[in-house]
């Protein structure tokens, strides 16, 4: 099953110890290379500060956009990691690995699985 690994934190200050965020770095490095080598890894990135992005909204057939999150809160998405596992539990022992949760949160989320069918439809209502 897929899960999306969705990290939560503080977003990280430039006044940080070089070192710290190295550590940081290479603890992110050792996890991705381990998931890799076991062939459960599917995507991850980080993400940008939140003051880069854009919230976009539909109403009454207007687009709308605010600069910024949708919602202000002392976590910001940071970044995620796609993996294929064999269970929930699985799941939650590699978040528990990801560096951030030390000091934020990792939310598991399982990716709902549409038949292909439904994607490719999906896909050309979208274009």
């Amino acid at each position: 099953m897929r899960y999306l690994l969705l990290i939560y934190g503080e977003e990280p200050s430039d006044a940080l110890p070089e070192d710290e965020m190295t550590g940081e770095l290479e603890a992110y490095n050792a996890f991705t290379r381990d998931i890799t080598e076991r062939g459960i890894f599917m995507a991850g990135e980080a993400l940008h500060p939140t003051a880069s992005a854009t919230t976009v909204r539909v109403r009454d057939g207007r687009t709308l956009t605010t600069d910024g999150p949708f919602a202000e809160t002392k976590e910001q998405l940071g970044g995620f990691y796609l993996v294929e596992t064999s269970d929930l539990d699985e799941a939650i022992e590699l978040a528990a690995r990801i560096p951030g949760a030390a000091h934020g949160s990792i939310e598991v989320r399982p990716i709902w699985e549409l038949p292909s069918s439904e994607m490719a439809e999906a896909g050309a209502a979208a274009t």
